[in-house]
């Protein structure tokens, strides 16, 4: 009887150890698991409320969720009915993303976000206009998102169709073109592929653009209200980078 509860014991034992190993992912050559608070630090675990009284908290939210979304450990969070019904009575996304509306950059998937977290704004080439500024100021002032993200992404069409500048454009297609074509003139010097340095440099122009926009996000901005910062998702790899050049200086809340 006594080797028979030891049988159990110890099966009961190899079981559990099992299941945590199952639950571990490589860091560093160490296996460390999910539900760790290392893991949690390195993912830049942190609840909404954080992320959305503070732009910077904000920030390492998305850097986090991206991170565990290229690792394959995306946790998918607030996607449920649950949440459905918590938003019934309004939206406090923590973040606002300018992006592109190639249908290869999913905001909430890259991010790791969910229901009511991300308010995004697209269009090719994630050229802005009257209608996109009104979008982010009612953001900004109705909803009090403190972070915006202009994103753009590797291999890019409309900045691509920029640098390459076909002959009778039709339609409106030519204004997507024209807003883009002095950031391929900035970078036309450049060594490498010239669409994703485009990509890059009109990333960086648009933030600076949104910076300086009258009257309200610039106020704002100068004040330290609120963050405006770029990116660019590469498409092959799932992996957004943070543009260093929109990230210095930072001004500090007054």
């Amino acid at each position: 009887m006594k080797k028979v509860i030891l049988f159990l014991v110890c099966f009961c034992i190899g079981t559990i150890s099992y299941s945590q190993e199952k639950k571990s992912v490589k860091n560093r050559g160490k296996k460390v698991a999910v539900d760790s608070m290392q893991w949690s630090r390195e993912h830049y675990l942190v609840d909404r409320d954080s992320a959305y009284a503070d732009p910077k908290i904000a920030l390492k939210k998305l850097i986090g969720g991206n991170k565990r979304f290229v690792e394959g450990k995306s946790l998918k969070p607030r996607q449920d009915m649950v949440t459905i019904k918590k938003l019934e009575s309004g939206q406090a996304p923590f973040a606002t993303i300018v992006g592109c509306s190639d249908s290869r950059v999913p905001n909430e998937m890259i991010f790791d976000q969910g229901l009511g977290d991300l308010f995004i704004i697209r269009t090719a080439g994630q050229v802005s206009a009257a209608a996109s500024y009104g979008s982010m100021e009612f953001a900004t002032l109705k909803l009090k998102t403190k972070l915006i993200v202009v994103l753009g992404h590797t291999e890019c069409g409309a900045v691509a169709a920029a640098v390459e500048r076909p002959e009778d454009v039709p339609g409106h297609i030519v204004t997507l073109i024209n807003e883009i074509k002095p950031a391929v003139a900035k970078c036309a010097h450049l060594p490498g592929d010239p669409v994703n340095n485009a990509v890059r440099q009109n990333v960086i122009d648009q933030v600076y653009n949104l910076r300086d926009l009258e009257p309200i996000l610039h106020k704002k901005y100068v004040n330290g209200e609120i963050l405006i910062v770029g990116a660019v998702y590469d498409i092959q790899t799932g992996k957004v980078e943070f543009l260093q050049e929109t990230l210095l200086n930072l001004p500090l809340k007054k």
